[in-house]
């Protein structure tokens, strides 16, 4: 049973700092991609930074060159290192595995962690 639990999520002021981490669990890695995404009320789940299996990272526009998708050795555990933060930041945070770039269509979710980003 794949399970994905996510934590690092809090308050912080604008231009502070977080970092996700997503225990991975169960899961057999194959050729697809593992990503964050995040999603407000009443708005779709938006892809915001994944990589491949090769540890090559891809990322939304407005995360680039402030967010750090990375993940160790083992491939247990997904982080994502969040800097220089911004109100629209704010948002439920998910991991997810086994999916396509940054495209919401991914099988397998964790729970989701908060990070709320005031000015």
């Amino acid at each position: 049973q794949v399970q994905l639990v996510e934590s690092g999520g809090g308050s912080v002021q604008a231009g502070g700092s977080l970092r996700l981490s997503c225990a991975v669990s169960g899961y057999t890695h194959t050729n697809n991609y593992m990503g964050w995404f995040r999603q407000i009320p009443g708005k779709e789940r938006e892809g915001v930074a994944a990589i491949d299996k090769d540890g090559n990272p891809y990322y939304e526009e407005s995360v680039k060159g402030r967010f750090t998708i990375s993940q160790d050795a083992a491939k247990t555990t997904l982080y994502l290192q969040m800097n220089n933060l911004k109100p629209e930041d704010t948002a439920m945070y998910y991991c997810a595995a086994d999916g396509w770039w940054l495209l919401p269509s991914y099988p397998y979710w964790g729970q989701g962690t908060q990070v709320t980003v005031s000015s």
